[in-house]
């Protein structure tokens, strides 16, 4: 089993920056796959950023392509969001996500962090 906590949301206006943390439990975290997804308001849940279990292969949303950047550290069980060039569209509960099946389903979810970016 693996427990996620996420961190790090607030407001920011536009154009700001922020850095999401995902402080994971368990010994066997540093073997998954890891994601960011986010849900906006009345819209449904998007995927943001994958990272591969190594740190090797990251994968991005089209729309913060150049903005935002996944990253790892094993060592500390943690996975991070560093979000610049802010949006108000960014404005969402982001999630962190863990484990995938054979389906590429994650299996383990956060609570999920408040973002909220002002014009």
């Amino acid at each position: 089993q693996v427990q996620l906590v996420e961190s790090g949301g607030g407001l920011v206006q536009a154009g700001g920056s922020l850095r999401l943390s995902c402080a994971a439990s368990g010994r066997t975290f540093s073997r998954y796959d890891a994601g960011w997804f986010r849900q906006a308001p009345g819209k449904e849940r998007e995927f943001v950023a994958f990272i591969s279990w190594s740190g090797g292969s990251t994968d991005y949303l089209d729309s913060v392509k150049g903005r935002f950047t996944i990253s790892r550290d094993n060592a500390k069980n943690r996975v991070y969001l560093q979000m610049n060039s802010l949006k108000p569209e960014d404005t969402a509960v982001y999630y962190c996500a863990a484990g995938r099946n054979a389906y590429g389903e994650y299996l383990y979810w956060g609570q999920g962090t408040q973002v909220t970016v002002s014009s």
